[in-house]
């Protein structure tokens, strides 16, 4: 959320080789899964439907699916760290 990184400018690139795993970790911001202590990750039960719905190419799932890892690996620490 954009209020969990307020340090931030409201404009940024994305490279070219990003731009899928990107697209997937924006479209996939209404699926964290919350604990008791907040997010604990993503659902990923719900990658494949956002997949097909975004037209990530089947060929591209697996190195989308590392990026987002990836990407919600360091969102989860800095949700943390803004939460202590």
């Amino acid at each position: 959320m954009p209020e969990d990184f307020p340090d931030l400018d409201d404009e940024f690139g994305v490279w070219p080789d990003n731009v899928l795993a990107f697209n997937t970790f924006v479209a996939m911001q209404t699926q964290w899964r919350l604990g008791m202590a907040g997010a604990t990750g993503l659902d990923y039960a719900a990658l494949p439907a956002v997949l097909s719905m975004i037209g990530v190419p089947a060929d591209d799932h697996h190195d989308t699916f590392e990026c987002l890892r990836t990407m919600e690996l360091h969102a989860l620490d800095l949700m943390r760290a803004k939460n202590g």
